[in-house]
C-alpha cells in the first residue's frame, strides 16, 4: 500500500490500538499534524509539551496500555524530557515520537535542532533516529513492542521531517525479532521453590508489595496468597490499591512516610518477600538498618534490580505473571496450615496498627489537609482515580485514601515530579470518562503546569482539582523546620495569587473553600458536577507529614504524631 511517512505514522500507531495522542505541533511536524487533520486521529492539543508526556503518561497508569505524545524538534522535544524521565523511573509504557530536522541538516546545529536520542539514552528504554520512511513500520513495531514488554518503559522516536513527506510500500510487520531481547520473561522453576520453602521455614513472614504487581495485573494472585497464608502485607508508594485497606493483615504504605505498624513489621519479620519493589530510599532509609531479622525473597523481572540496593537471600527473577501463580501453587502443594502457623505474628502486626494508627492533631477553625482527604476517600466513587501531585499533599493522600484496586492511585514516585498531575488527570480522564479523576496538587505544584486547565476547559476533561492550599512549598519547608533551624530560604509563597481566578481565566468553574463547616457541602457538588472544576482549599501552613523516618535512620525511628 503506497502512503508517505506522516500517513504510516498514524496507520501504524492505528496497528497498536492507539485511541488518541497527546501533543502540541511545530515546524517539523507540521506534514504529521496535517496528515492528524486529514485523517481526523484522536489527539488532544495540551498547552506545554510535558504535559503531553504526563498526560500521555496519566493514560498508560490508568489503562495499562501505552501512552503516546508527540513533540516537535528542539525545545518540543527537550520539553517532553521531563516527562519521560518521569515515566522512565515508575516503568510507565510510553512512546515519545518527535519531529527532527530534515536529513540534510542534522548534525549541523541547524535551527530548533536538538539531539533527542542522545538526551534521551539515559532515560528511555531504547530510542531511534528515523531517516528513511521506508524503516517506519519496523521502527514503530519494535518501539511498542520494547514499551511494554517485560520491565514497561518509555521509547522515543525521533523522525527527520523529510520522511513525513517520502513515499513507502507500506507494510507492518506481525512480528518482532530482536537480537538479545525475545520478551521471554519466565523464569527458573526452582527459584520460586526456594521462596516456598523459605515462607514454609518462616514464623514471622511479610510481603512488601511495590508497583510491579499493578503493572503486571496480578494484584487477585497477591490477595490469594495472602489469603491462603494469612501473612500480613506492606505496599510501598507506587504499590498503593494492591491491597484495600480494609483487608485483613494489610498494615498500610511502609517508608519514610508510612504507618508505625509497617515499618515495624518491617523491622521484625523474620522473612521479607518483596514482589515487583526496587527497595528504593524512601522505603528502606537507612540500608544497614533495613528488616535487620529478615531472609529477604525479592521477586523483580529487572536483573539490574536484584541485589542493587538490598542483598536478597533468594531471587525468583522473571515476570510476577510467570512467578507468582507458580509461588501460589507452590504454597498451596506444600500441605502447611500457614493461617494457623503465622496468626500470633498476623495478630501482633494488626494490634500494632490499632494501638498507633494513623492520626492528625485538629486546629479549631482551620481545615486540616489530611481531612480533605478523608472526606474525598469517604465522598469519591470506589473506583475513582485519584491522581496527585508531589509533596506533602501526596503523602497526606498516600496515607489517608483508601484506593481499593490497582490502577485508582497516579502519582510520580521515582522522580517526584511537581507538575506532574494535572496533565496526567487529564491523561486519566481520557482514557477513563466514566469514571471520577480527581487531582490532588499543592499551591506550589500547580502553577507548574497550571496551563493545562486550559486544555482541560476546552475539550470538556472533567478532572476535579483540589489545591491543598497551605502558602508554602509544604515538603521543604517540613525539612526545613525539622532540620534547618526553620530557615525557610525561599519556600514562603505570599499567597497572591488568586487560583479562582486563574481557573476561571483558563474556563474552569472555581471556588475557593476556608470554612470547615462548608467542606463536605462544596466537595460533593464539586464531585457531582460533570465539569472541570477546582476547588481552593484554604488549610494551614505548618502541618508536618507524620509519621516520619528522618534521612540516615532505621524506620523503627520514625517520628509519631503523639511526639
Amino acid at each position: 500500500m503506497k502512503m508517505n511517512g506522516a500517513q504510516a505514522v498514524l496507520e501504524s500507531l492505528r496497528k497498536e490500538g492507539v485511541k488518541v495522542v497527546f501533543g502540541y505541533p511545530g515546524g517539523a511536524v507540521l506534514d504529521l499534524y496535517d496528515a492528524i487533520y486529514t485523517e481526523k486521529f484522536p489527539h488532544i492539543l495540551v498547552r506545554h509539551e510535558q504535559g503531553a508526556a504526563h498526560a500521555a503518561d496519566g493514560y498508560a497508569r490508568a489503562t495499562g496500555e501505552v501512552g503516546v505524545c508527540l513533540a516537535t524538534s528542539g525545545p518540543g522535544g527537550t520539553n517532553l524530557v521531563t516527562g519521560i524521565a518521569t515515566a522512565y523511573m515508575d516503568s510507565i509504557p510510553l512512546v515519545a515520537i518527535t519531529g527532527q530536522v530534515g536529513n540534510p541538516y542534522i548534525g549541523k546545529d541547524s535551527f530548533q535542532e536538538a539531539d533527542i536520542c542522545g538526551i534521551t539514552t539515559p532515560i528511555t528504554k531504547h530510542n531511534y533516529l528515523v531517516k528513511a520512511a521506508k524503516d517506519l513500520p519496523q521502527v514503530l513495531k519494535e518501539a511498542f513492542f520494547i514499551a511494554r514488554t517485560g520491565r514497561p518503559g518509555p521509547v522515543t522516536v525521533d523522525i527527520a521531517k523529510d520522511v513525513f513527506t517520502q513515499e513507502l510500500d507500506y507494510a507492518y510487520p506481525e512480528e518482532v525479532y530482536l537480537k538479545g531481547y525475545a520478551a521471554d520473561f519466565s523464569g527458573d522453576p526452582s527459584e520460586v521453590e526456594r521462596a516456598a520453602k523459605a515462607v514454609a521455614e518462616a514464623t514471622r513472614p511479610l510481603m512488601i508489595l511495590g508497583g510491579g504487581v499493578t503493572l503486571a495485573g496480578v494484584a487477585d494472585d497477591v490477595r490469594e496468597i495472602l489469603d491462603g497464608t494469612g501473612m500480613p502485607a506492606v505496599t510501598t508508594l507506587m504499590g498503593i490499591g494492591c491491597v484495600p485497606n480494609a483487608r485483613e493483615n494489610f498494615l498500610g504504605m511502609a517508608g519514610m512516610h508510612g504507618t508505625y505498624a509497617a515499618n515495624m513489621a518491617i523491622q521484625t519479620c523474620d522473612l521479607l518477600i518483596a514482589v515487583g519493589m526496587r527497595f528504593d530510599d524512601r522505603v528502606t532509609s537507612c540500608v544497614a538498618g533495613f528488616a535487620p531479622r529478615a531472609r529477604i525473597v525479592h521477586f523483580e523481572v529487572d536483573p539490574v534490580e536484584v541485589n542493587k540496593n538490598v542483598v536478597a537471600d533468594c531471587r525468583v527473577l522473571g515476570d510476577l505473571r510467570w512467578s507468582l501463580p507458580l509461588f501460589k501453587e507452590r504454597l498451596r502443594t506444600l500441605g502447611v496450615d500457614f493461617r494457623t502457623r503465622f496468626s500470633k505474628w498476623s495478630r501482633s502486626t494488626v494490634e500494632m496498627n490499632r494501638e498507633k494508627p494513623l492520626s492528625y492533631r485538629k486546629i479549631a477553625g482551620c481545615i486540616m489537609p489530611q481531612q480533605i482527604v478523608e472526606m474525598v476517600s469517604k465522598l469519591a466513587d470506589d473506583d475513582a482515580i485519584i491522581v496527585t501531585d508531589v509533596g506533602q499533599h501526596q503523602m497526606w493522600t498516600a496515607q489517608y485514601y483508601d484506593a481499593k484496586e490497582p490502577r485508582r492511585f497516579l502519582t510520580s514516585g521515582g522522580l517526584g515530579t511537581m507538575g506532574y498531575g494535572l496533565p496526567a488527570a487529564i491523561g486519566a480522564k481520557v482514557a477513563r470518562p466514566a469514571q471520577q479523576v480527581i487531582l490532588f496538587t499543592g499551591d506550589g505544584s500547580i502553577m507548574m503546569n497550571c496551563q493545562e486547565m486550559a486544555t482541560a476547559a476546552d475539550n470538556g476533561i472533567a478532572v476535579k482539582i483540589i489545591v491543598v492550599h497551605n502558602r508554602v512549598l509544604g515538603m521543604v519547608t517540613q525539612w526545613q523546620r525539622m532540620f534547618y533551624n526553620k530557615h525557610y530560604a525561599e519556600t514562603l509563597l505570599p499567597g497572591r495569587t488568586d487560583f479562582v481566578k486563574l481557573a476561571e481565566a483558563m474556563g474552569i468553574k472555581a471556588l475557593c473553600i476556608d470554612d470547615p463547616a462548608r467542606l463536605e457541602t462544596d466537595l460533593k457538588a464539586a464531585l457531582a458536577s460533570e465539569e472541570p472544576m477546582l476547588l481552593d482549599v484554604v488549610v494551614p501552613g505548618n502541618v508536618d507529614v507524620l509519621p516520619m523516618v528522618p534521612g540516615g535512620r532505621s524506620l523503627d525511628e520514625m517520628v509519631l504524631e503523639s511526639e
